[in-house]
């Protein structure tokens, strides 16, 4: 009989224990059950449990070893269906050839990771959900104006629907961490393109928030230098949490031209 797994705090492992909370995890999925579907870092088990029982098409990916064995032992429906490694590194077009989902109670340490990783897949992943840090759930969804608004927000925010679904507090994990949790939703929102370039834009937003406090006209500076005459516009009035993902385009927009003005000289 295999062991009971060992949390690592080495991988971020904090195991969930509440059953219900679970369930509730599971249940983003509800209207999904067509599509293939991976957990991302299942652990013990808690929630792969519900997913099965719901029905879905289930396959996990475990960096862990310990938990691949356990995983093997307590889960035969998984037969074929566990990959051993790094999700973060891991090519998922070997793992599914159509459309899936993503879930999971994420590690604390790669959060942000994995949801930069989802967008590498925007077109293949139409749903994407699950528990992580309270703190990274709230920019995941913040809204702009807010002070938790920033870069995963944007970039994140121009392919998904994401909605902040509940808090998740500390007692219900073992070990409990020493932050809060929360349970989130990213639906794949309707845009195809961005409608400028799509690199030129991720570069634009971290340049704009690299210097969060400043109006455009001066965070760009590094990416457009001193005198780039697009800087007379109102909208380099504004400081980068003040501007929706549609502007942060036109401001890329923007930048493309005034870019290419230079290299013309």
């Amino acid at each position: 009989m295999t062991r009971p797994v060992r949390p690592k705090k080495a991988l971020g492992q904090h195991f969930l224990k509440d059953l219900q909370i679970a369930e509730r995890i599971a249940g983003t999925l509800s209207e999904y059950k067509s599509l293939p579907v991976l957990e991302v870092g299942p652990g013990t088990g808690v929630l792969t449990r519900f997913l099965l029982e719901a029905g879905h098409n289930l396959s996990v990916i475990e960096i862990d070893g310990e938990s691949v064995r356990y995983l093997k032992e307590h889960f035969p429906a998984l037969e074929g269906r566990i990959t051993e490694g790094d999700f973060l590194q891991t090519d998922l077009t070997g793992i599914f050839s159509e459309p899936f989902c993503v879930i999971g109670n994420y590690p604390y340490n790669i959060s942000s990771q994995i949801f930069f990783k989802t967008l590498d897949y925007k077109d293949r992943i139409p749903l994407c959900s699950g528990m992580l840090q309270k703190e990274v759930a709230e920019r995941l969804a913040a809204a702009p104006g807010s002070r938790t608004y920033g870069i995963i927000s944007v970039l994140v925010q121009a392919w998904y629907d994401v909605t902040y679904l509940f808090t998740v507090s500390e007692d219900v994990f073992e070990p409990p961490p020493k932050v809060k949790s929360a349970v989130i939703r990213m639906q794949r929102n309707g845009r195809t393109e961005l409608g400028c370039n799509e690199a030129l834009f991720k570069t634009v937003v971290k340049t704009a928030f690299n210097q969060r406090r400043k109006m455009l006209r001066n965070s760009m500076k590094p990416l457009l230098g001193k005198d780039c005459p697009q800087y007379e516009l109102p909208v380099f009035d504004k400081r980068p949490e003040q501007l929706s993902v549609e502007q942060f385009v036109e401001l890329t927009l923007l930048t493309g031209r005034c870019l290419k003005a230079q290299t013309d000289r």
